[in-house]
């Protein structure tokens, strides 16, 4: 595997693999673990991952997935019941799975007003609505050119009505409540503080898992931060990465080669 290219990513990696009984290693699913597809139903992860992940659970004290989707449509999606003491923070970490049981509390209640004036303003657009319950996306990869643009202004708009925050990825936009993002659902598996901690993710949102990461090494804990690279990455956190791969299939090769 290449090595890091920062001084900072490079003492991580040495610490994870000096103690990887103490040591996180947490992911992102979708553009890192599973490849970005038109059709976020079929996003099931890159070949091989699974049994990389579950090959690495045996010998790594956390394993965990952080992702924006439900945490158990991940589970699902990606099979990834096998993997032994996984932890999947679901929802930017409003949800966390865990042996096969979801905690999870009541959405918030502007979401309930935004599920009812989204779907006419999706439509026009031909875009495409996303319901996570306590969020709602909306996905343009699959809309005529432009979609994302028409949508900004009146989606912003309908945030600041019903106190949701507006976060914009690859191709999306989504409405979620403040105060839930990767930053908090990392330091929350990272809860004891791990000898060690790996994330990987490939877009915007990701940047406050790095954020994360940055915290735990200003508190001793050496960290490593890994970009899944693509076209539709955000330079912003492809220069920031200690260690950039080749999209899923090198997160894969990753995982496969990070404990020797």
């Amino acid at each position: 595997m290449p090595a890091p290219r920062t001084p900072e990513g490079r003492a991580g990696l040495a610490a994870l693999r000096a103690d990887p009984a103490g040591a996180l290693v947490a992911i992102d699913y979708d553009g890192t673990l599973a490849p970005i597809v038109e059709d976020p139903t079929e996003a099931v992860p890159a070949e091989g991952a699974v049994e990389a992940l579950t090959t690495l659970a045996a010998r790594v004290g956390r394993v965990a997935v952080v992702t924006g989707r439900p945490a158990e449509v991940v589970v699902d999606l990606g099979g990834l019941t096998v993997v032994p003491g996984l932890v999947v923070m679901g929802q930017y970490g409003v949800e966390r799975w865990s042996g096969g049981a979801v905690e999870s509390p009541e959405p918030a209640p502007g979401v309930a007003v935004a599920r009812e004036e989204l779907p006419a303003m999706v439509a026009r657009v031909g875009a495409v609505l996303e319901d996570k319950g306590h969020s709602l996306v909306v996905h343009t990869r699959t809309a005529p050119r432009g979609a994302l643009e028409r949508l900004a202004g009146p989606v912003t708009e309908l945030g600041l009505r019903t106190g949701l925050e507006v976060h914009p990825g690859r191709m999306v936009l989504e409405l979620r409540p403040p105060g839930f993002d990767k930053h908090g659902a990392l330091l929350a598996v990272a809860t004891p503080p791990p000898a060690a901690v790996l994330f990987a993710g490939d877009d915007r949102g990701d940047g406050r898992a790095f954020d994360a990461v940055d915290e735990l090494r200003a508190s001793g804990v050496p960290g490593v931060t890994v970009f899944s690279d693509s076209a539709e990455g955000p330079d912003e956190l492809r220069d920031r990465a200690d260690l950039v791969v080749d999209g899923p299939a090198g997160v894969v090769e990753l995982l496969q080669e990070l404990l020797p």
